[in-house]
């Protein structure tokens, strides 16, 4: 590691003035992707905030038909939440499927949705559910939060302190994992609400994108037949060692299908 300085917030406001003071500082949460970033020096941050122990920054409630996270709360609180298991069971599911118990037992909601890597789980659930990332100053809707890879609305002294999602009528997250990360070579999260049907992939492309082809199938038709009708351009889908564009392409029809099956009860 390059040398930092610690800082560890004793609120909010307190957090925000050390962004707004040191332009090269950087929030620490969970730390999951900062530290390892940091040991590998693809990272130098000036110094570190630590925002983990906040309590305006924790805790899970239902707000008549949204679920409101703390920024803060971890992988493990999330799964197990009782709340989030009755307003959004999908999205309670997929917390337990991010990395391994030790992951899961530090890494944050917020931190990993700031982080927006391109093969993260919450993503898909933020951007299927209509969610609204609340920071220290505005609500940003998720269609407009997610920028592409490690890129989003956020500005460099701003934090999320919460994120409220719809809660959908029914919902399902499929994820076809890479086996040594537990990461998402593709995972695909379908949210039906009475008015609309969402899909939004993500490990499949540079980012969290919906798939509008089978959004408007599925609003047609809620089956995996419509589904089964559909192909996946390849076309800007990423390729690397782990699986080439097309096998990707292939895994987000898969993962849809998986998805659909689970919320309908068939069998994909």
């Amino acid at each position: 590691m390059y040398p930092f300085t610690y800082q560890r917030a004793t609120g909010l406001a307190d957090a925000v003035a050390g962004l707004k003071a040191d332009p090269q500082a950087k929030l620490l949460a969970g730390g999951m992707t900062l530290l390892p970033s940091m040991k590998h020096r693809l990272a130098a941050p000036s110094s570190l905030i630590d925002i983990a122990r906040l309590a305006e920054l924790r805790g899970i409630r239902r707000d008549g038909k949204t679920l409101v996270v703390g920024a803060a709360t971890r992988h493990g609180e999330l799964t197990a939440d009782p709340i989030a298991q009755s307003a959004n069971p999908a999205l309670a599911r997929l917390a337990g499927l991010i990395g391994d118990p030790q992951v899961r037992a530090r890494g944050t909601l917020g931190g990993s949705v700031a982080n927006n890597d391109p093969a993260a789980d919450y993503p898909a659930a933020v951007l299927a559910c209509r969610a609204q990332i609340v920071t220290d100053r505005r609500s940003i809707a998720a269609d407009d939060f997610f920028q592409g890879m490690f890129t989003t609305a956020l500005a460099t002294d701003e934090l999320i302190t919460a994120i409220r999602f719809e809660c959908p009528r029914r919902a399902a997250y499929a994820k076809f994992a890479q086996a040594a990360s537990g990461y998402a070579m593709t995972g695909v999260f379908v949210a039906q609400f009475d008015d609309a049907v969402r899909v939004a992939v993500t490990g499949a492309g540079p980012g969290v994108f919906r798939w509008e082809a089978a959004e408007q199938a599925l609003s047609t038709d809620f089956s995996t037949r419509s589904v089964d009708a559909l192909s996946m351009s390849a076309d800007g889908l990423n390729a690397d060692q782990h699986a080439p564009a097309d096998y990707r392409a292939h895994l987000v029809k898969l993962m849809t299908l998986r998805a659909v099956a689970d919320i309908i009860g068939a069998t994909a």
